[in-house]
């Protein structure tokens, strides 16, 4: 396996994290990731929210019984797509390309970050839609807690030879 700081084999999810803010240029160039993603027939569906106000970030912690580390964090992505686009059907595949991508550009710039989904669960998606009042025709599909790690963690390598079939 890689020893590459920058690479997808040092990603992991990060629920702690130090007490300092992250760069606005650092922001922008998440972003510029997530936003790098392919979709299908190029609909780019996404859009984010970056929420860095504490009263908000502590009410999207709360907002499922999964998203508590989030209340700790300096910012949190909220990922939503927009209902009306060509194919509505791929949306999530897209968001999910889009979220990795997020995630891999925070690595390489020395943050951590957490994906904590929340589509498709109607219930979820629509209390985090309320949190932020998102205007009809965005769905949200996750939030990804960002910041500084508060330490360092190692991947675990997950590769499974068993799980790989040729066809010759």
């Amino acid at each position: 396996m890689s020893e590459c700081r920058n690479s997808i084999f040092h990603r992991t999810s990060v629920r702690q994290y130090e007490d300092r803010p992250v760069e606005k240029e650092k922001v922008g160039l998440m972003l510029r990731a997530a936003m790098a993603a392919p979709s299908a027939m190029n609909q780019q569906p996404w859009e984010y929210y970056v929420v860095t106000r504490r009263e908000m970030i502590g009410r999207l912690a709360e907002s499922t019984p999964y998203t508590g580390c989030a209340k700790e964090a300096p910012l949190v992505f909220v990922a939503c797509y927009r209902r009306e686009c060509l194919r509505p059907m791929y949306a999530h595949i897209d968001l999910s390309a889009s979220v990795e991508n997020l995630l891999l550009e925070a690595d390489a710039l020395g943050l951590g970050a957490v994906w904590m989904g929340i589509a498709p669960l109607e219930d979820r998606m629509e209390t985090v839609k309320e949190i932020v009042d998102m205007p009809d025709g965005l769905e949200a599909f996750a939030l990804i807690a960002c910041g500084y790690p508060a330490k360092e963690q190692t991947q675990q390598d997950r590769y499974d030879e068993t799980r790989v079939h040729y066809i010759d």
